[in-house]
């Protein structure tokens, strides 16, 4: 039988660009090399994948992963030296970092936020992690182009200004503000919450929510 875990690939916008969350690792293999944190499937905890994921995140994070997602399963030979054969269920979670409050737990002696572009190119990561993270840029980036925004991306409301930041902070480009405006009305993917505007500085900004049935649009256009 294959040797079977759980990643979780935790990611976040940040002043501007997509963070992953990465842990380092204290036990072999690559003991005190960073990584994607997970555990190993237990059979006799856990009752499905979904509660796999989540009993790994309280065991290494301390926390209930938001909006977990299945994003992928990995497995092949010489991926993990513990076994001749190894499988990874990995999960994504696009959340608030400000919003998270983690802590390293088993197995893992710190915690950071890095750069997820950096962190794919990362050829000192534990594992085929860099890999693994290079593929949940790929797929978030995928839904994004389509005008489809995960769960956690941004908080409940939020302006076209912070919408667009959030897209190009994921996508890794500019975006032409009305050109961009016009695929979100032709997609109806977003709504106006009505009477709430953002004040400060400037003048103030009519506030959205996404929209309970989204169209989609390509961004690539």
């Amino acid at each position: 039988m294959p040797f079977v875990r759980i990643e979780l690939a935790v990611m976040a916008v940040t002043d501007g660009r997509l963070d992953v969350l990465l842990g380092r690792r204290t036990g072999p293999p690559h003991e005190g090399r960073w990584a994607l944190p997970g555990g190993v499937l237990r059979i006799d905890l856990d009752a499905d994948l979904d509660a796999a994921c989540q009993r790994v995140a309280s065991e290494r994070l301390g926390i209930e992963l938001p909006n977990p997602l299945q994003l992928e399963t990995r497995g092949g030979r010489s991926r993990d030296p513990r076994a001749p054969w190894a499988l990874s269920i990995v999960y994504r979670s696009v959340t608030l970092a400000d919003g998270l409050q983690v802590a390293p737990g088993k197995r893992l002696s710190g915690l950071k936020w890095v750069d997820a572009e950096a962190a794919a190119a990362d050829s000192s990561l534990a594992l085929d992690h860099a890999s693994l993270i290079a593929h949940a840029i790929e797929a978030l980036r995928a839904e994004v182009g389509a005008l489809v925004f995960p769960p956690g991306l941004l908080p409940g409301t939020f302006t076209l200004g912070e919408l667009q930041a959030a897209s190009e902070a994921v996508l890794g480009r500019p975006l032409d503000k009305s050109s961009f405006r016009r695929r979100l009305d032709a997609a109806r993917c977003v709504e106006a919450v009505e009477g709430e505007m953002r004040t400060g500085a400037f003048r103030p900004a009519q506030l959205y929510r996404l929209a309970a049935a989204a169209g989609r649009a390509s961004l690539t256009g």
